[in-house]
């Protein structure tokens, strides 16, 4: 790969990674659309790289919330065990789906850009409605952070959007806007972390499989960094706001013309 398309998906990935338009799907598209090839071994660093970066880009978001919540588990404060449970819980669907259910979803990103469209129309549907709620007063619940997690687990299909279904699913549920928003870019940073170990894992069992040159790596890594952190404070904005009416419209057109544009080409 070369380091313009490396910036081209790193930009990609910084931003929908927190927007709620489904990084997995727009990656997907943009290597479609754009012709990008990354396969094999080489994918797999590239792709572990700019989801490090995103990571990277939560935690220095929240690193008063993540400081906040690890000085309270030490100090006993119920409201810090209280949620360092909750996004636990959270995380127990998407982990028994996603180490379950591995190769199936792998297959899942094989020509898949009319599943991709699909699954974007249904998550402009989700913002639409939650942009539509009214009643966001409440903080997350155990039973809360398992149904979300449900949605972090559905949000694995290639076009969901995993902030969108997430965020959307708060919401509905009469989450407040802002919380609904930091729990649900919060909850994903322990998957995210236990997902890189296991494909960091997997790429030091096979040591020279990956001919990947460093300046694609590093351009790409700082993209979605850079872009991640810009996307990340905006969202929590927009979601406070009730701005998703716009992300779901933006949704239903990129949806529908990739469904149309894989069924005609």
């Amino acid at each position: 790969m070369d380091w313009l398309s490396a910036i081209i998906l790193g930009i990609i990935q910084g931003l929908s990674e927190f927007l709620p338009v489904s990084s997995s799907g727009h990656l997907e598209l943009g290597r479609g659309l754009l012709g990008i090839e990354v396969s094999g071994s080489s994918g797999l660093l590239f792709t572990v790289t700019v989801h490090a970066a995103t990571a990277l880009a939560t935690v220095v978001v929240f690193y008063k919330d993540i400081v906040s919540v690890v000085q309270g588990l030490i100090k006993g404060h119920e409201e810090d065990r209280r949620f360092a449970g909750s996004i636990l819980v959270s995380m127990i669907p998407a982990a028994f789906v996603g180490l379950l259910f591995e190769d199936a979803i792998e297959g899942l990103f094989e020509d898949s850009t009319l599943l991709v469209g699909a699954m974007l129309i249904i998550t402009g549907l989700l913002l639409l409605m939650a942009d539509r709620a009214k009643k966001t007063h409440k903080k997350v619940s155990v039973a809360d952070a398992f149904a979300v997690g449900i949605a972090q687990a559905i949000a694995i299909l290639p076009g969901i959007s995993r902030s969108g279904a997430t965020i959307s699913t708060s919401v509905l549920l009469g989450i407040d806007r802002e919380h609904a928003a930091r729990f649900s870019f919060l909850m994903v940073v322990p998957l995210i972390m236990g997902k890189i170990i296991l494909d960091v894992a997997d790429l030091a069992s096979n040591p020279g499989s990956s001919s990947e040159p460093l300046l694609p790596l590093f351009v790409g890594f700082a993209a979605a960094f850079v872009t991640g952190l810009w996307a990340c404070r905006a969202m929590i904005r927009l979601v406070k706001r009730a701005k998703l009416k716009y992300f779901a419209y933006y949704c239903f057109a990129v949806g529908t013309v990739a469904s149309v544009w894989t069924v005609l080409s």
